[in-house]
Order: C-alpha cells, then sequence, then structure tokens
C-alpha cells in the first residue's frame, strides 16, 4: 500500500501490553507501518501533546503494527498513558534500513532501542550464527528475552541479558559484553540501537576490530526528514 509519507495517518490503538512497569506497547492497524524495514522509524503524534520518532515494533498479525514505549518526558509519557479505542496520528517510515549481513551477527539492543533488533531478526537468513545482547539496567526491565529465542528457534543462536545492578542475568553494562564477543568473535556485522552512550561505545569497539558495524539513531525533529 502506498501512501504520502508526510500524511499523518489516524490510527486506534486496538491493544496495549505491558512489558515492564515503565514499558508498553501499543498495537494498531496500519499495512504501510507493518512492512518497514528494520532501522526506518515514524513520527507519532499524541493529541494535545507533541509528536516524536518512535521505531516500528513487529506483531504476529498481518497488516498490524506497534510502538513500544518507555514513559519518560512529557511526549513518551503521553504516549505510554494512551489507552484501547484512543487515537493517534503516524506518519513515515523515515530513515534508512540496516544492510544486512549474512553469516555470524552480533545485535545490541539497550532499553526500547531492541524493537529494531527484533525488527532485524525477521530478515535473519537460516544459516546465519546470531548473538543478541539485550542490556537492562535491572530485572524488572527485561523484555523481548523470550521473542528474540522464538524468532532465533531455527537458528544456531544465544541471546545474552545483561543487568547493571545484576538482578538478572550478567552483572554489568552491555559494552562490557560488547567489548568480549568483539574479542573473541569475528562477527560478518554488528548492529545496535539504544541509549546514544551505549551506541557510541559499541560503533568504537567494533571498528576497533575492523568489524562492519551499524546503529539506528532516533532524534526529535520536526520536519521528519
Amino acid at each position: 500500500m502506498q501512501r504520502n509519507r508526510n500524511h499523518t495517518k489516524i490510527c486506534i490503538i486496538e491493544k496495549v501490553v505491558d512489558e515492564t512497569p515503565t514499558v508498553r506497547t501499543l498495537i494498531f492497524s496500519d499495512d504501510v507501518m507493518s512492512s518497514v524495514l528494520p532501522g526506518q522509524f515514524a513520527m507519532v503524534w499524541i493529541p494535545g501533546i507533541n509528536e516524536l520518532p518512535m521505531s516500528v515494533m513487529i506483531s504476529q498479525e498481518s497488516g498490524k503494527a506497534a510502538f513500544t514505549v518507555r514513559k519518560h518526558g512529557p511526549a513518551s509519557t503521553g504516549l505510554f498513558n494512551v489507552k484501547v479505542g484512543q487515537q493517534i496520528g503516524v506518519r513515515g517510515p523515515y530513515g534508512n534500513s540496516f544492510d544486512l549481513k549474512q553469516g555470524k551477527l552480533l545485535l545490541v539492543g539497550g532499553g526500547t532501542g531492541l524493537v529494531p533488533m527484533i525488527r532485524l531478526l525477521t530478515y535473519i537468513q537460516p544459516n546465519d550464527d546470531v548473538t543478541v545482547l539485550i542490556g537492562a539496567k535491572s530485572k524488572d526491565e527485561v523484555f523481548f528475552e523470550d521473542m528474540a529465542n522464538n524468532l532465533l528457534k531455527n537458528n544456531p543462536h544465544r541471546v545474552i541479558v545483561t543487568t547493571d545492578d545484576g538482578t538478572y542475568g550478567e552483572k554489568g553494562f552491555v559494552t562490557n559484553m560488547v567489548e568480549k564477543l568483539v574479542n573473541e568473535n569475528r562477527f560478518d556485522g554488528v548492529y545496535t540501537c539504544g541509549p546514544e552512550i551505549m551506541m557510541y561505545k559499541t560503533v568504537h569497539l567494533a571498528h576497533s576490530k575492523g568489524l562492519f558495524v551499524q546503529a539506528s539513531l532516533e532524534r526529535m525533529m520536526k520536519c521528519g526528514v
């Protein structure tokens, strides 16, 4: 389905899933958003508040898409508080997609930066050997671990969770695990999305080993281009 990406489409929230105490996934119907490429994003308008850039989460149902949001500032908290039956405005998609390599891959996601990593997993080839790193502050903030394992069930893979406080998985920052893995493995591609300091360190570590690396960056913008 084609439409002007700068046209704001009004969508009705059909389902809300609580991922953690501070993270929710909002599911809606939109053929365009359901088929965006990994690394692309949408501009989401919350009536009466503002709009913000959001990566588009996959949905198990055809023609549906989702946004996974952490309440933080006024706009993200406004989106977090949207209920079933309420409306949001969506325009896009914008941005470039990842250049997906084949072979031994490392995906690094922190917080809601996991969203494009999860979408990227749906493009993995059958013989790819994939390692997914999930970074969180604590056990209560871990999500999408089971989904990542399920999407990779037919691939050689491992999903590693790190928490800053050590309440779940490996203790420490996720970039500590990135450093360990790039020292021990020769990855064909490294992909990351999350807090900018995490992405910066991941890109630096990959470059130091001569590895192909790409990061997905979302920033507030008004023009959407």
